[in-house]
C-alpha cells in the first residue's frame, strides 16, 4: 500500500503524531466502480450485520438504527474511499470495514491522539480491535480528527464519501461545526457524498435547546452543511421514532443506550427507545 502526505497537513502531522495516511487516488483498487450493484452492496451489509465479531450489544441497536436500510440509502458501494467521522467504539466500523475491505477503503476519523487521556484510550482500543482481525477489517486506515485538526481526515479530494452518526450536535456545543463541515467538503471528490444522522430537535423548539438537550434543528444542519458549499440530495425518516418528543429531563440522553436517569422511570423510556434521528444526503457539486 502506497502512503500519501495530507497537503494541507505537513506541519500538523508532526505535531499530531499521526505517521501516515493512505491517499486513495494513488491505490488501484480503492476506486468506486459503476459495476458496484446496489444488490451486491446489499448482501455485503447483511453479511457484515451477521458477523460474529458484532456484540450482542451491537445487534440489539439494528432495530434503532437501521444500517442497512442507511447506508443504502447514502449510497455506499464496496468499491468507495469512505472516511467515517468520529466512530467512537466501532459500531458503524463493524459494518463500513467488512464492506469495504475487498474493493474500497475505510478511513476511520478517530480522536485526536494528544487529546484528553479517555479520548487517547478510546482510540488506542479502537486501533488495537483494528489490528487483531485483518481479515475482517482489512487495511482500514485510521486518522484524526477534532476541534482544530478537522483536516487531518484525509487527502483533499480523495474521498467518495463522508459519513457521521450521531456526532454533528457536540460539534456545534463544542462551536466548530462549521469547520468540519468545510472539511469533509474538502475531502470529498466532486460528487461525493456526506451522510448525516443525528438527534432531530423538533422545528417549532428554540435552536438554543440544541446545547442543552443533544438535539438539533433540521434545518439548521441544512442551513449549516449549504453554507459549506453543500447540496441537499435527499432526506429519509428510516431513522424517525415518532414516540419521541425530544422533551426529556436529560436530553437525548435520558433515553437508550444512556439512561442517565438510572431506574427512574426506565421503563417509560425503554419503551420510547432510541432518539427521533434525522438522515440527510448531501452532495459536493461537480462544479
Amino acid at each position: 500500500m502506497g502512503r500519501f502526505k495530507i497537503a494541507a497537513l505537513l506541519a500538523a502531522a508532526a505535531a499530531l503524531a499521526m505517521p501516515f495516511a493512505v491517499d486513495a487516488r494513488h491505490h488501484g483498487t480503492h476506486k468506486a466502480s459503476v459495476s458496484d450493484s446496489k444488490a451486491e452492496t446489499a448482501a455485503l451489509i447483511d453479511s457484515a450485520i451477521a458477523g460474529a465479531h458484532r456484540s450482542d450489544a451491537s445487534r440489539a441497536r439494528d432495530q434503532y438504527r437501521h444500517p442497512k436500510e442507511t447506508l443504502l440509502f447514502f449510497g455506499l458501494r464496496p468499491g468507495m474511499t469512505v472516511v467515517e467521522i468520529s466512530p467512537g467504539g466501532g459500531w458503524y466500523t463493524d459494518i463500513l470495514a467488512p464492506v469495504l475491505k475487498d474493493k474500497g477503503l475505510y478511513i476511520a476519523a478517530h480522536n485526536n491522539p494528544n487529546g484528553p487521556a479517555g479520548q487517547q484510550r478510546q482510540r488506542a482500543a479502537f486501533k488495537e480491535r483494528l489490528a487483531a482481525n485483518p481479515d475482517m477489517f482489512g487495511k482500514a486506515v485510521v486518522t484524526s480528527f477534532g476541534k482544530g485538526i478537522e483536516h487531518n481526515i484525509a487527502a483533499p479530494g480523495s474521498a467518495d464519501m463522508v459519513l457521521t452518526f450521531r456526532n454533528l450536535h457536540n460539534w456545534m456545543g463544542a462551536g466548530f461545526a462549521e469547520e468540519a463541515l468545510r472539511a469533509f467538503h474538502t475531502a470529498l471528490k466532486p460528487g461525493g457524498v456526506l451522510g448525516i444522522v443525528d438527534h432531530r430537535l423538533p422545528e417549532d423548539r428554540d435552536s438554543e435547546a440544541s446545547r442543552r438537550s443533544g438535539y438539533v434543528k433540521q434545518s439548521d444542519v441544512i442551513r449549516m452543511a449549504e453554507a459549506a458549499g453543500f447540496r441537499l440530495d435527499a432526506s429519509s425518516e428510516i431513522n424517525a421514532n415518532p414516540k419521541d418528543k425530544a422533551d426529556h429531563p436529560k436530553g437525548v440522553w435520558t433515553l437508550p443506550p444512556t439512561m442517565a436517569l438510572g431506574d427512574t422511570d426506565r421503563d417509560a423510556y425503554a419503551a420510547i427507545g432510541e432518539s427521533d434521528r434525522m438522515t440527510l444526503r448531501f452532495v459536493k457539486p461537480a462544479n
